[in-house]
């Protein structure tokens, strides 16, 4: 019997679970644990870390996991890792759910950069106003650019003080193309600071600095050890040895 294990938090997890749960199939569903309202799963859940990669292992075994879904973040590297290594060590076969990275197109000023350090480098040393779309786990280094008037958007509200003065939106996605030109140009945005984490969810802040003319530090995504990868749902669920009917 298959007994998936999905490692989510993504929407292309919450795809997958929904098509698992039509399907029939046994699976848990996996929440990291950093946003303090995730969205509900028709799929058992459970949410926080696994210990490392021992953790992980001792975990599999424990639940008679069969089969490991890794549909996090593509930027959420210590989690892809450890999910190797537990499934090597377990002997699980273990498949990436990741979408495809955008795609640099006519008419954007990408400064592509290999990390948060090179992107904090890469800002002007004239003041500006400067959204920061990277998560709030890793805007601390931006304080060294304390010159500058930074806009953050997060999931959840900050929980203690910020590293740094700044314009908080608390905001749950996707976002419309119409929505970011709004938001950019209200607040006057005169550079955005992205991850690569590709996807149609978080792509209309990119169109937005396109249509606008706007530089964008983009981050480039981690390095991660060799594994299998799809992009889509149907993909997973073939690997699962199941045919997907999508919509049915």
């Amino acid at each position: 019997m298959t007994r998936a294990l999905i490692l989510g938090g993504t929407s292309d997890a919450n795809a997958l679970a929904a098509e698992i749960a039509r399907a029939g199939l046994d699976a848990i569903y996996s929440y990291g644990g950093r946003t303090s309202a995730p969205a509900g799963q028709p799929l058992p859940t459970r949410t926080g870390g696994f210990g490392g990669v021992s953790g992980l292992a001792d975990y599999i075994r424990q639940k008679g996991i069969t089969h490991v879904v890794d549909a996090t973040h593509p930027f959420a590297a210590e989690m892809s890792r450890n999910a190797v290594a537990a499934c090597t060590e377990t002997e699980t076969p273990l498949v990436a759910l990741e979408r495809a990275p955008w795609v640099k197109a006519a008419g954007d000023h990408w400064i592509e950069v290999a990390d948060i350090a090179a992107a904090v480098a890469a800002l002007p040393e004239t003041p500006a106003c400067i959204f920061l779309a990277i998560g709030r786990q890793h805007i601390a280094p931006f304080s060294e650019r304390p010159q500058h008037a930074y806009t953050l958007r997060f999931v959840d509200p900050p929980e203690g003080a910020l590293p740094f003065e700044a314009d908080v939106i608390v905001s749950r996605g996707p976002f419309t193309l119409k929505s970011e030109l709004e938001m950019l140009q209200s607040r006057r945005i005169a550079w955005i600071v992205a991850r690569n984490s590709g996807g149609d969810g978080a792509r209309a802040k990119i169109d937005a600095g396109r249509a606008l003319d706007l530089p964008v530090i983009m981050i480039s995504r981690p390095q991660l050890p060799e594994r299998p990868r799809v992009e889509s749902v149907v993909e997973v669920m073939a690997w699962l040895g199941h045919r997907a009917c999508l919509g049915a």
